[in-house]
C-alpha cells in the first residue's frame, strides 16, 4: 500500500457537487492499493500514519501528534499511486490492485483508522472525487507499507 499524507488545516472531498467527507485540522490521506497488498500492511500503515508526530509544538518543532491537536482525518482512494510513466506519455495503471482486492482493503483500512480512534471521513471507491485541501506548511508525506518495520 502506499499513502500519500498531507497536514491540513481543512480538506474535503465532493461526489457529484455534493461533499462527501470533510475536516478540520488533520491528515488528508491518498491511499494506494496493490495488488500484493495485505490487511496486514493496512493495519501497519494505519498505526504508523495516525502516529506520526508532524504538528507543531510552541517552540516550532514537529513533536505533537493528532491527539494533541485534536485532530481528523479524511482518506481518498487513489489508485493512480501505483501508475507508471516508464514508458510513453499516458501513464499505465496495471500495478493497482483489482478492485475485487482494493475495496476490501480499502474498507478495512478506514475500518483500522476508527480502530485506533480515528474514525474518517471518506471519499468514495472508484467514483470521480473533487479533493480541495489547504496543506497546512505543507508537510506532504509519501509512505509506502512494503518499506516498514
Amino acid at each position: 500500500m502506499k499513502a500519500v499524507l498531507t497536514r491540513v488545516s481543512s480538506a474535503s472531498v465532493r461526489i457529484d457537487g455534493k461533499i462527501n467527507g470533510q475536516i478540520g485540522k488533520g491528515f488528508l490521506i491518498l491511499l494506494g492499493i496493490g495488488p500484493e497488498d495485505t490487511k496486514q500492511d493496512a493495519t501497519k500503515l494505519a498505526e504508523k500514519l495516525l502516529s506520526l508526530r508532524v504538528f507543531c509544538d510552541e517552540a516550532g518543532k514537529m513533536n505533537l501528534g493528532l491527539e494533541s491537536v485534536g485532530g481528523e482525518v479524511l482518506v481518498v482512494s487513489q489508485f493512480t499511486l501505483y501508475g507508471s510513466v516508464r514508458k510513453g506519455r499516458r501513464p499505465s495503471f496495471t500495478g493497482a490492485a483489482d478492485p475485487s482486492l482494493a475495496i476490501p482493503l480499502y474498507e478495512f483500512f478506514l475500518a483500522e483508522c476508527a480502530r485506533l480512534g480515528y474514525p474518517p471521513q471518506h471519499g468514495e471507491f472508484g467514483a470521480d472525487m473533487q479533493v480541495e485541501s489547504v496543506n497546512d506548511g505543507p508537510v506532504t508525506i509519501v509512505v509506502d507499507s512494503s518499506e516498514l518495520a
